[in-house]
């Protein structure tokens, strides 16, 4: 079941959080993304200030008294006019993972429409995902589930 962020899973969230860079690190041809010694509590941290300044999120998935699944989300930003761009206030997700073990199971599905929820129920008419371009499983899932490429990176070989 989907349950709000308790500090008490402070310890779980650091695990899924390196489970997924190293999964991200795997995956990198380019070898750039990496799992550094200090990178557990740096980004922890710095995901939680993240959400905390941008009146954002962390829900967890729970199965059996243990935590498998994590999604963060944030408010991207307030509507917005320029003289080059118009868009309506706009959620973040910046990061969701489910243990190896229990993908397949509708996990990433349930914490996804979990956090559209909340983003939408804050005012946010579109939510934005950064997938690396090299995870596939990831393009499929949030294809899958609504969402389209709008912006892509490319880089020279």
């Amino acid at each position: 079941m989907v349950v709000e962020y308790k500090t008490e899973y402070d310890e779980k969230i650091k695990d899924l959080l390196v489970e997924l860079q190293q999964y991200l690190a795997d995956i990198d041809k380019e070898g750039y993304n990496i799992v550094g010694v200090d990178y557990r509590e740096k980004y922890f941290h710095k995901t939680m200030e993240s959400v905390k300044e941008n009146n954002g999120k962390i829900l967890l998935y729970e199965e059996n008294n243990t935590i498998v699944g994590l999604i963060v989300g944030i408010v991207n930003n307030d509507a917005t006019m320029t003289y080059d761009f118009h868009a309506p206030k706009r959620g973040r997700i910046t990061e969701l993972v489910v243990s190896k073990e229990y993908r397949h199971k509708n996990i990433g599905k349930k914490l996804l429409d979990s956090m559209k929820d909340y983003l939408k129920g804050i005012g946010c008419e579109k939510i934005l995902i950064a997938v690396f371009g090299y995870n596939d499983s990831a393009i499929n899932f949030y294809s899958k589930n609504g969402y389209h490429i709008r912006m892509l990176d490319m880089i020279e070989d």
